[in-house]
């Protein structure tokens, strides 16, 4: 670990070339700690110096070649926190949209190097034939190769780690930790937003990016769970070639979602494959509470089958139970327009205190909710929406939920891909049939009687492991009584009476717990007039 004066370094040294490209440390009229101030002012001269070199590069694309020129930690940075509007105002986190992942790529004979310490062997054991990179990003990058199996050759990619990127990161991970704990420490504002709990999270994001092998499992699980008629799929993981610093998957040939003319000379229909894409995302979240986190439009394709095709699922996003009925009824709430429902899932969830009263909440909703009302789907931004909802969180005093930041962060990316294809696409009504089915699947009498069958199922379980209990409760009644005519001895014979004895209390405790759930089973099979 770094000392401070080390890590004051880096941090300065950050701030001086975030300074040579112009940019501004903060949004205006946002508040700002005065240790920031002085540094602002202490890079001043860099920036004035610099002007006359930036005049005429477009502004939103500044801090993205600052981060660029800082190296791989600092890209996957800049990518994290433009999921986090509410801390560094929606006017950065929107400049920050436009960072791309894309770096030179590191040497052939590295590459081969990296593959045949993770996989053993030569290069030539497990590939016929290895080409150079394709894509290069800030953590690895993706070369294609050819696999040779029964005789027939078979197109892959193969993704491979950069050299020292994990030591790299943990350097540079430290200086984050420095920054964010000081914040915290000399700022009492910011600590709700808790600043070195985002940093917590990008370090778990990043350490699992960096498992390769983890990747592969994601990819695995969401092929599992996909269902044909979605017209979304996923690579296949060849798990022979895959390692910690490696991973090989089938080779996708298709055309970037993003190339509209491609699309269109092929004959696809650009609004069905925004649908798609948007569906597809809020399915997962919703349905399977697995979604890919990064679909930007450089990990779509779409095959010649007509199916979108994702790729790099180094960042996955994962809801539980409580997680995605709060999307769900957010989302049902806002577009049937049943604002208090909407708010009262919030207070439910626990992400606004209870001494805020629904209704006050309510209306805040409603005046974010009504404006998208009878307007045309061009005229309505999800950034703008989730920055008054940003907003909103100081006001009644809303923790940080980082279970939800990579859904927030992955909802804006998403939409604008399905609106690169589709402008007149409205997020809200493309939204309202998945949220309708999981209402209807989890709330509804469908959910109900779900539930209610697996309670059966449980109970039928109870049931039958009875006759083997009551049986196991006379052998150990009649041992404890024989061990009563032959009185007490603490001999082997005594020890193993009374461990039956203990057996015996044990049954009846749990004969008591059966006696409880025949009755709530009762209870329920007459609720649903089955009795």
């Amino acid at each position: 670990m770094a000392n401070p004066i080390t890590n004051t370094l880096r941090l300065a040294k950050a701030g001086i070339v975030l300074a040579q490209h112009g940019v501004r440390f903060f949004p205006k009229g946002q508040k700002v700690p005065l240790a920031l101030r002085l540094a602002r002012l202490a890079t001043l001269p860099v920036a004035i110096v610099a002007a006359p070199f930036n005049a005429g590069k477009p502004k939103e694309t500044r801090i993205s070649r600052a981060l660029t020129s800082l190296g791989p930690s600092y890209i996957k940075a800049g990518q994290f926190l433009a999921t986090r509007a509410d801390v560094i105002g929606p006017e950065l986190a929107g400049d920050l949209q436009n960072l791309q992942d894309k770096l030179p790529p590191f040497s052939q004979g590295q590459a081969r190097a990296a593959i045949e310490e993770a996989l053993g062997g030569r290069v030539e054991d497990h590939f016929v034939e290895f080409g150079p990179p394709v894509a290069a990003a800030s953590i690895a990058q993706v070369h294609k190769a050819i696999v040779v199996e029964n005789g027939r050759r078979r197109e892959v990619a193969v993704k491979i780690l950069r050299p020292g990127i994990e030591r790299r990161f943990r350097r540079d991970l430290d200086s984050y930790f420095f920054a964010a704990r000081l914040i915290e420490r000399y700022h009492a504002p910011t600590r709700r937003l808790k600043p070195v709990a985002v940093v917590e999270n990008l370090a778990r994001t990043t350490e699992l990016e960096m498992d390769l092998r983890l990747e592969a499992a994601a990819i695995s699980e969401m092929g599992d769970t996909i269902k044909p008629e979605e017209g979304f799929r996923v690579p296949e993981v060849d798990w022979r070639r895959t390692a910690k610093r490696v991973l090989t998957t089938s080779w996708i040939d298709g055309i970037p979602i993003s190339d509209h003319a491609a699309l269109r000379a092929k004959g696809h229909d650009l609004k069905r494959l925004g649908l798609v894409v948007l569906r597809s995302f809020l399915t997962h979240a919703m349905r399977d509470g697995f979604f890919h986190a990064d679909m930007h439009q450089g990990n779509l394709f779409v095959d010649d089958a007509g199916n979108v095709v994702a790729v790099d699922f180094g960042i996955m996003g994962r809801l539980g139970a409580k997680e995605r009925r709060f999307l769900a009824e957010i989302l049902h709430g806002l577009i049937t327009r049943d604002y208090t429902r909407a708010a009262e899932v919030h207070y439910w969830a626990g992400y606004v205190p209870p001494h805020h009263p629904v209704s006050v909440f309510a209306q805040a909703l409603r005046a974010i909710g009504e404006p998208i009302h009878g307007r045309t789907a061009e005229e309505i931004s999800m950034a703008d929406l989730l920055g008054q909802l940003f907003a909103y969180t100081e006001v009644f005093d809303m923790q940080t939920r980082p279970e939800l930041i990579l859904l927030q962060k992955s909802m804006v990316i998403v939409e604008g891909v399905a609106r690169g294809l589709d402008p007149s696409l409205n997020l809200w009504t493309s939204a309202e049939p998945v949220a309708k089915q999981w209402m209807e699947d989890n709330l509804g009498v469908r959910g109900q009687i779900r539930k209610a069958g697996e309670g059966a199922v449980t109970l039928g379980k109870i049931l039958a492991d009875v006759p083997g209990l009551i049986a196991e409760a006379e052998r150990a009644a009649s041992g404890f009584a024989e061990m009563a005519r032959s009185g007490l001895r603490l001999d082997e014979e005594t020890v193993k009476a009374l461990a039956e004895e203990t057996a015996r209390r044990d049954f009846w405790s749990r004969a008591a717990l059966w006696v409880g759930a025949l009755s709530l089973a009762a209870l329920a099979l007459k609720a649903f007039g089955w009795v």
